[in-house]
């Protein structure tokens, strides 16, 4: 333990950021209240510059301190959030104060969870990765709410009704894009970065971001959560889990940040600069974690005949559907040298089955909505909306043609793809593209007369094929159930209910036009369903399986009649 001048002053200083992140969050959130009795703008200034003054001090009082690596990464991490908050200070001195309070809330958590009553908490969670992934998408659910129901949320100051921004909060952190109200014109400039924080926080995954600041503050992890992280994020266990974790966050920035670059160029013909980079970031984060969070009314029809936007959007998608360990598998198979370097079965298998539906939904749209939502198109403006609405399907959300208008054969071909959704370890929902490939394979299998599943030259597992049916025919039962339901207290017809009720479970986001008119509980049924579809049904049965002892009675063998 430190000791000394220095250790004090530091300890000082840190204790102060208690009564100050206190202070901010009353002047972000209650400001009718505030205004009413002071001068607002001097009251957020001067606690912007208290914010930035006080974390100028801690990060020189580390210094003097004698710090080890963990605390040298905090130090320059607290350089970054200082950087950005004085750039933001003289931007706006609201958002320096929401940047900071996120860096002194975070601390306070952290030290909640890991160091409060001897670590107890945080082995409590680490104890059961299913529960603490249920509850994390929960507790980041239940954050955002309330920020959202703040009148700085909203652009005419007004709070947000209670179910709207639980609505819109867990379809942001589920990364679903299904709205209740219009996002560019009821919420502030606040409420959307809101939005586009809990749209990164649930693309990149909780147990990731949380994994990886754990590991960052030098946290040892469990083997029970690392084998859980794996499945999380896509990888194997004889990956290093700090090197995929880091891989991670480096492959999100490289990708949003040259798909903002690519859209900026676009953007920047029609608005200012600023508005241009803000929109650029928004759409590129939002198209990466398949969201679909738009902050145009239409969504992206107004670009149905830019190239650029469409295939910036599109190729963001299925990066983001693709899976991280797909990514770098990938690239590591190109870069590297030596000739035996092979993609994985699973990389292999992803790649195969994505292009497949994609090639597949392209086509279907093209010959459904030819002479619909598509007529007066040119040829090549058919095949490229075709192509978006393909992509945008499989869990992303964003449309170039009227949903509401699609022919009933497209409603069929979109209800299939949303439900298959994106694959394991990406940014998407659904069941997954690997799941919906190994039946197809035991299908195969079967009219073939194989007692195997085999696929380029592999042996798949029969836990795998058992996990996938197991999956999907739970995932069948939990959607039909909510339509059941859905139908009984709305008054829209079953097409409308069914598309919409699947959108909300493969995290999709599409929608007919019935969301902002659905009832009370149609809204927190179709809530229900974005939070189940983006922990995934699997992982609700993992959390109650676990906490029950298993039998080691094994019975007789008998087979029965099937089909």
């Amino acid at each position: 333990m430190d000791k000394g001048p220095y250790a004090r002053f530091l300890k000082i200083t840190e204790n102060l950021a208690y009564p100050l992140a206190i202070l901010s969050f009353l002047v972000l959130f209650l400001e009718p209240i505030v205004a009413y009795y002071t001068d607002y703008k001097l009251v957020e200034g001067l606690t912007a510059l208290a914010n930035l003054v006080l974390l100028a001090l801690v990060i020189l009082g580390r210094l003097a301190v004698k710090s080890s690596q963990q605390k040298r990464r905090i130090i320059f991490i607290d350089l970054v959030m200082l950087v950005m908050g004085l750039m933001l200070f003289f931007y706006q001195a609201k958002f320096a104060v929401f940047v900071l309070l996120i860096r002194q809330s975070y601390f306070i958590i952290t030290y909640i969870i890991f160091r409060a009553f001897e670590g107890r908490f945080y082995k409590l969670l680490a104890s059961n990765p299913p529960v603490t992934l249920m509850f994390s998408f929960l507790a980041v659910i239940a954050i955002g709410t309330v920020l959202l129901m703040f009148p700085a949320s909203s652009a005419n100051g007004q709070v947000t009704p209670f179910v709207d921004a639980l609505f819109t909060s867990t379809s942001a952190t589920c990364v679903t894009g299904l709205i209740v109200v219009d996002t560019p014109n009821y919420f502030s400039v606040f409420g959307q970065v809101v939005i586009l924080l809990l749209i990164q926080i649930g693309g990149l995954g909780i147990m990731t971001i949380s994994t990886a600041f754990a590991l960052i503050l030098g946290q040892r992890l469990t083997l029970k959560l690392e084998n859980v992280m794996h499945s999380v994020v896509g990888g194997t266990p004889s990956l290093d889990l700090f090197q995929l974790l880091k891989s991670i966050v480096l492959v999100t920035l490289i990708i949003e940040i040259s798909g903002a670059i690519v859209l900026y160029m676009s953007f920047i013909r029609v608005m200012e600069p600023l508005k241009a980079f803000w929109y650029s970031l928004f759409h590129a984060i939002s198209a990466f974690c398949n969201a679909g969070f738009a902050l145009y009314s239409d969504n992206m029809m107004a670009y149905a005949k830019n190239l650029n936007v469409n295939l910036a959007i599109t190729l963001l998608i299925i990066l983001g559907g693709l899976g991280f360990t797909v990514i770098i598998d990938m690239y590591q198979h190109v870069t590297n040298r030596r000739k035996h370097r092979h993609l994985s079965l699973h990389t292999k298998l992803v790649l195969v089955t994505t292009a497949s539906l994609l090639a597949g939904g392209m086509l279907a749209f093209y010959l459904a909505e030819y002479h619909n939502t598509m007529r007066g198109f040119t040829i090549p403006m058919r095949a490229l909306a075709s192509w978006f609405q393909s992509v945008t399907t499989r869990t992303a959300g964003f449309n170039t043609i009227d949903i509401g208008g699609l022919s009933s054969a497209s409603i069929l071909v979109s209800l299939l793809l949303m439900f298959i959704g994106a694959s394991p370890g990406g940014t998407g929902g659904g069941v997954k593209t690997s799941t919906f490939a190994v039946l197809m394979l035991s299908i195969t299998s079967l009219l073939q007369g194989k007692k195997d599943l085999s696929v380029f030259n592999r042996k798949i597992p029969l836990s795998n094929f058992r996990e996938s049916a197991s999956l999907i025919t739970l995932s069948v039962l939990i959607v039909v159930s909510i339509i059941f339901v859905l139908m009984l207290i709305e008054p829209f017809p079953f097409e409308e209910i069914a598309f919409e009720a699947v959108s909300a479970f493969g995290t999709v986001g599409l929608s007919t036009g019935i969301t902002s008119k659905l009832s009370v509980g149609g809204k927190l049924l179709i809530t229900l369903l974005m939070y189940i579809g983006r922990i995934g049904p699997l992982t609700m049965i993992y959390a109650l399986s676990l906490s029950k002892r298993q039998s080691n009675i094994e019975f007789a063998e008998e087979k029965i009649a099937v089909g």
